[in-house]
């Protein structure tokens, strides 16, 4: 066990909604008298504890009869399959002039929504798009940064009953269309360039090729010009002259929300569907009762639109809370621009990467000492492993009573299944613990739980916030072969950790191959279409190599004949993946090797070279037609730095 670090203070604890809630289980004649108590309860009894939840939580619908119904598949469960709702009428719910959210660009633009106007502007728009034909079922997607419109976007695609998805203008046409091009969508809201780290991008042109090579979309509605390229239209004009929007669409509880995007390893990234209740009932779960957010409290997580962090985010709408929107480099124009941000508003609720934590201990930051960090009380981890030295500075340097929660969960999701809570401690370098509904546990390869030991990250029973499909996915075989593959009664999160005896997880990184530099999750395909196009490269791996408490990508080519890797060939290589993946695609080393280890059927051997750089035993050789070529992948001196 990690050294003890922090525990609320009584009075803190007895203030928390958790211990509320679970006065209000007591009540029922269950014995809940600690946090092991309530989890253990909230899994082997889902049918009293999602309704509860629902209910303590403020959750807008009616419920239905019928709160989980079972089945022998995993897949076969459902949830409140009576309830009636839309999210709109929880997130949007108490329209009053309490802020709803603040929007602060890099350049230090602030824009102020009250709840009344957030839900002025979102039925404004739903109107426009039911106007444009957009209905419950059809797709809008976001080519956006973090601002205020982007929520106003997602909100009002909601209250029509439609799906959304979005993701980040810094992703070049190729990565975005493989993923709208998936879905169809029948409206693209976009902008025409975006700033960060000081510097103005222009992808006017990414924008005009997107349109282009996607052939569902009638409406391209671009947010930051008056006057919209040709074939686009500007917001203020698809607004129009503003008819009634009528109420939000009535929708079920399993119906979607959501589509995102998974970073696969092969192909085109998997479109992973969400349904609005079940998200959002996980999501009020996780930010009332694991991190006690209340009305009026200020919550900020350093996210882009790409991540389910953003979705996460809004979501804190739902409890009443203002959600604070960042757009920008989070290290411009210097280290401590963040912990400007918590200071400016008062931030009560503040989340990050595990390496951006890191990032400020090496920099030697001390925002304790030079910054108004009086308002919080929560800071939130995720996107990769928390270092022990990583979660002593934030007590050390950052404020010594704070509850942190290093939450581990993800797109798969929309949430977290093992992190904080008000009334767990804290220990270096561990994750208090299951989150609520969640029974998550780690096994062995025989599927046994295991304590004080290595191994895979499960969740054991099905819960709402389960993606409801993956699209183009007949008989949901993707769907299984994706968590279900190793563990048919058991869902397999990818990750290995360690479950101490005492209750809290370590989390040891990805049992898979999805790549994962400071905390953003990266498909290989999407750099092996790249290495693809470029003449002078004949065979391509990519993997991530643990490094300086992060991970960071390796790439590893086989020249082709005539060729070299060379800095020409390095720059090549760079300035591709830049200008058509993103920035955050570009690898950290490229190195030279004769050739690339196969599967017996052809695939890359991903995983086995990325045991075989991060100095782990290779699992599978049988597997392997060439495993000889894992020599050249050991021991490069170039990786020991």
């Amino acid at each position: 066990m990690g050294r003890f670090l922090w525990q609320a203070e009584p009075e803190r604890a007895a203030a928390a909604s958790i211990t509320r809630f679970t006065r209000e289980v007591a009540a029922t004649g269950r014995e809940v008298a600690a946090y092991p108590d309530l989890h253990r309860w909230s899994v082997e009894c889902p049918e009293e504890f999602w309704p509860l939840a629902w209910d303590f939580c403020g959750l807008v619908g009616t419920r239905g009869g019928t709160a989980v119904e079972r089945a022998e598949d995993p897949l076969g469960w459902r949830f409140f399959p009576g309830a009636k709702l839309n999210v709109v009428e929880t997130l949007l719910n108490h329209a009053d002039d309490r802020a709803a959210l603040v929007a602060v660009s890099e350049a230090g633009d602030r824009t102020v929504l009250t709840r009344a106007e957030l839900k002025a502007e979102v039925a404004r728009l739903a109107a426009a798009l039911r106007a444009a034909g957009v209905g419950r079922g059809d797709h809008v997607a976001g080519f956006l940064p973090n601002a205020a419109g982007a929520v106003t976007c997602m909100l009002a695609t909601a209250w029509v009953g439609a799906v959304w998805s979005s993701c980040s203008p810094e992703f070049g046409a190729d990565v975005v269309v493989d993923r709208f091009g998936q879905i169809a969508p029948k409206v693209l809201f976009g902008v025409t360039g975006y700033r960060y780290g000081g510097k103005d991008y222009n992808v006017a042109p990414v924008l005009s090729e997107i349109a282009r090579r996607i052939p569902s979309l009638a409406h391209v509605v671009t947010l930051d010009r008056a006057e919209a390229p040709d074939g686009m239209v500007a917001y203020a004009a698809f607004l129009g002259a503003g008819a009634e929007p009528g109420a939000p669409e009535p929708l079920g509880f399993s119906d979607p929300l959501y589509v995102l995007f998974s970073s696969g390893t092969t192909g085109r990234p998997k479109c992973i569907e969400h349904a609005g209740g079940g998200a959002l009932l996980r999501q009020m779960v996780e930010h009332q009762l694991h991190a006690d957010l209340r009305p009026g409290d200020v919550m900020f997580y350093y996210s882009t639109t790409s991540w389910m962090m953003w979705n996460w985010l809004v979501a804190g709408l739902a409890s009443e809370a203002v959600i604070v929107l960042y757009d920008g480099n989070p290290m411009h124009p210097g280290q401590d621009r963040l912990f400007d941000l918590a200071a400016a508003e008062q931030i009560t609720h503040f989340g990050v990467s595990a390496k951006y934590i890191d990032a400020t201990a090496k920099a030697g930051l001390k925002p304790a000492a030079s910054h108004d960090l009086s308002a919080l009380r929560v800071v939130w981890s995720t996107g990769s492993p928390l270092s022990t030295a990583g979660s002593e500075h934030v007590y050390a340097d950052w404020k010594p009573d704070v509850q942190l929660s290093s939450i581990c969960g993800g797109t798969d999701i929309l949430g977290a299944f093992i992190g904080g809570a008000p009334t767990l401690p804290v220990h270096a370098g561990e994750i208090p613990g299951p989150t609520l509904g969640l029974d998550a546990a780690v096994v062995d390869e025989a599927g046994q739980e295991v304590l004080d030991a290595p191994g895979e990250l499960v969740c054991r029973q099905p819960h709402p916030s389960m993606p409801t499909r993956f699209l183009n996915d007949p008989g949901k075989a993707r769907y299984r072969a994706s968590y279900y593959d190793r563990f048919p009664a058991f869902w397999r999160q990818g990750d290995f950790a360690i479950r101490r005896a005492t209750g809290g997880f370590e989390v040891l990184g990805r049992s898979d191959a999805t790549l994962n530099p400071g905390g953003v999750r990266i498909g290989t395909a999407e750099i092996y279409r790249q290495t693809d196009a470029i003449p002078g490269i004949a065979d391509a791996v990519v993997v991530g190599q643990s490094h300086d408490n992060d991970v960071r990508v390796v790439l590893f080519v086989v020249p082709a004949e005539g060729a070299r890797l060379d800095d020409a060939l390095r720059s090549e290589i760079r300035a591709r993946i830049r200008q058509h993946a993103s920035p955050r695609h570009v690898p950290a080393v490229i190195l030279d090797v004769p050739e690339i280890p196969r599967t017996r059927s052809g695939k890359i051997a991903e995983l086995a070279v990325r045991d075989a750089v991060n100095n782990q035993p290779v699992r599978d050789l049988g597997g392997l037609a060439n495993p000889q070529s894992l020599d050249a992948f050991r021991n490069r001196p170039e990786l020991a730095a």
